[in-house]
């Protein structure tokens, strides 16, 4: 599928010659298999347990958004500097409008990255599920929108949670979570200074082909990331649900869904985002709801 991207007024260099800047807004949704994801509601047959869930959180950052030109080649989405949801390259998605059991979240939402590209083809979309090593382990307290949100911070070493689900289940009234980020980061010792690395970077890459930002969104989906998980158990002597843990069997079927290295299997194709036609409500261009 391809889409052309209709000339605007600034002008930018691209390809050795002047072509047109066009804002683009990239719509994101979390459904429930095929129900839109709401606080306040439940969705039943999720997991292996074919449990009922209900949400109390959901959000997440992506970073490295992109299209992709008639020749393959990844074009940078410039996104918007809101002051809010999009920092640099990075921007935070926000399902959870603090209705419901959504206790420990706020009322502004954000489904869409805003941003802007030259007039050209494109063909698809790609984009990192996380925050960049180096915004990932900077001080909370001294950085801006969307980097400062303490429901997303992590100890120092590990940075911050990169996705952030948390929910209850019909076997697990007390809560169900899934907090991803990276581990295993080292030094580990050193509170004044950043990591150098973590052996479990643990960054989702997201390639969606034959993606157009005019009439698709990005179809984020819990049932697809839960369905080979159990979320009526819970792991002995580990916290509810999965922290991300290389030794919290919980996060296995997870992680394989994300298409992340565990426990000694390798990365592989994830699934838990896809692409899906853009809903008559998310036809507005413009962050946040």
């Amino acid at each position: 599928m391809k889409f052309s991207i209709v000339c605007s007024a600034c002008l930018l260099w691209h390809c050795g010659a002047w072509a047109a800047d066009q804002p683009v807004a990239v719509h994101f949704q979390a459904v429930v298999s095929s129900e839109k994801l709401a606080c306040g509601r439940t969705y039943a047959g999720v997991g292996t347990s074919k449990s009922t869930l209900s949400p109390r959180d959901f959000r997440f950052y992506v970073h490295n958004v992109a299209l992709l030109d008639d020749p393959g080649k990844a074009i940078p989405l410039q996104l918007a500097q809101d002051g809010k949801w999009q920092l640099d390259d990075v921007a935070l998605l926000d399902f959870e409008d603090a209705t419901g059991g959504c206790v420990n979240g706020t009322p502004e939402t954000n489904d869409r990255v805003v941003g802007s590209v030259p007039a050209a083809h494109y063909k698809g979309l790609r984009f990192t599920l996380g925050v960049p090593f180096n915004k990932n382990h900077t001080d909370l307290a001294t950085q801006p929108p969307p980097l400062n949100l303490t429901a997303l911070a992590w100890v120092w070493n590990a940075g911050r949670k990169f996705a952030r689900l948390d929910f209850s289940s019909t076997g697990m009234p007390r809560g169900f979570s899934v907090h991803l980020g990276s581990t295993g980061c080292t030094p580990n010792d050193v509170k004044t200074a950043p990591p150098a690395g973590c052996s479990s970077p643990n960054r989702t890459d997201v390639e969606l082909s034959g993606f157009d930002p005019a009439s698709d969104e990005v179809i984020a989906d819990l049932a697809a990331l839960l369905k080979d998980t159990n979320i009526d158990t819970n792991q002995d002597k580990t916290p509810l649900g999965c922290m991300s843990s290389p030794d919290d069997a919980d996060c296995a079927g997870i992680f394989a869904n994300l298409g992340l290295a565990f426990a000694g299997h390798p990365s592989g194709k994830q699934s838990f985002f896809r692409k899906g036609p853009m809903t008559a409500s998310a036809n507005a261009l413009g962050a946040g709801n």
